[in-house]
């Protein structure tokens, strides 16, 4: 490693293998893009939450991010801001996220990740939190605040648990970055594909197929978008050039206001099975 230089720092190699980046090969054979979606644990309760986990992975999702309620949600937008907070009023613990990972995994066979700050996994101890993650059949976490190059202790416990390291890449980010942040993660990039906050939007940004040229050129496993998808033509519009294609706000607006069945219903749609 060089210490002057992070952006040319190697890392410990991801698994090609992985149960996700089996997924995600496993889709691109079928011909097409791998259905993400995500839901905060514990809204609206507990119990919903790991209901409408169920509902996404029965009803076309391939993979499910399970993101961990915080206090200083800095990157969501409203509706998922409201959500975490609504799951922290009543109650949710970070034990909660290992309970629901495993319920989802038993009951489904989406692959399952958990989206989390990294201050959660901090408190917990990087180690403990991935130890108790591959326990429950985790396979990865996604990190959106954390960087590669101060990652070292999630690169020691992801390699020693077998879990897949899942990095943020945005428009801004510069050459050097992508090769770094496409050399660190495992099994898929995710890619931002709007600045900004999260959020459901009537239309889907076209830097995200630059980005995600520039991140296969630069050796990413796989690359998957998010922030703001919301229907199927955005689902059909990035699988074009993507190997994923993330649903956040749309499925948690959709679990407010109808319950986990709604997850189930426009998660068909999503995937292209309604009707």
């Amino acid at each position: 490693m060089s210490a002057n230089n992070p952006l040319t720092q190697d890392f410990p190699a991801s698994d090609p293998d992985s149960r996700l980046a089996a997924r995600l090969r496993e889709c691109r054979e079928q011909g097409r893009p791998a259905l993400i979606g995500y839901l905060p644990v514990g809204y609206p309760t507990v119990e919903e939450s790991i209901r409408a986990g169920i509902e996404l992975g029965r009803n076309g999702a391939d993979v499910i991010e399970l993101g961990v309620p915080y206090s200083d949600p800095v990157m969501d937008g409203p509706v998922i801001q409201q959500a975490t907070a609504i799951a922290l009023e009543n109650g949710f613990r970070v034990d909660d996220v290992f309970r629901a990972v495993r319920e989802i995994t038993e009951a489904t066979d989406a692959v399952v990740v958990v989206m989390t700050y990294w201050n959660p996994v901090m408190r917990t101890g990087a180690d403990a939190f991935s130890r108790r993650l591959a326990e429950a059949g985790g396979a990865g976490i996604i990190t959106p605040d954390l960087v590669p190059d101060e990652a070292g202790e999630w690169f020691e416990a992801s390699a020693r648990h077998g879990l897949d390291r899942i990095f943020l890449a945005a428009p801004s980010s510069t050459p050097e970055r992508l090769a770094m942040i496409s050399r660190a993660s495992g099994g898929f990039v995710y890619a931002v594909s709007v600045m900004g906050v999260t959020g459901a939007r009537s239309s889907v940004s076209d830097l995200a197929e630059r980005l995600v040229a520039d991140l296969r050129e630069a050796g990413a496993p796989a690359v998957c978008v998010g922030l703001g998808v919301s229907r199927r033509e955005h689902v059909e519009e990035i699988g074009a050039y993507a190997d994923g294609v993330i649903v956040g706000t749309a499925l948690v607006r959709a679990l407010g206001e109808g319950g986990p069945e709604a997850v189930g219903h426009l998660t068909r749609e999503l995937a292209g099975r309604a009707g």
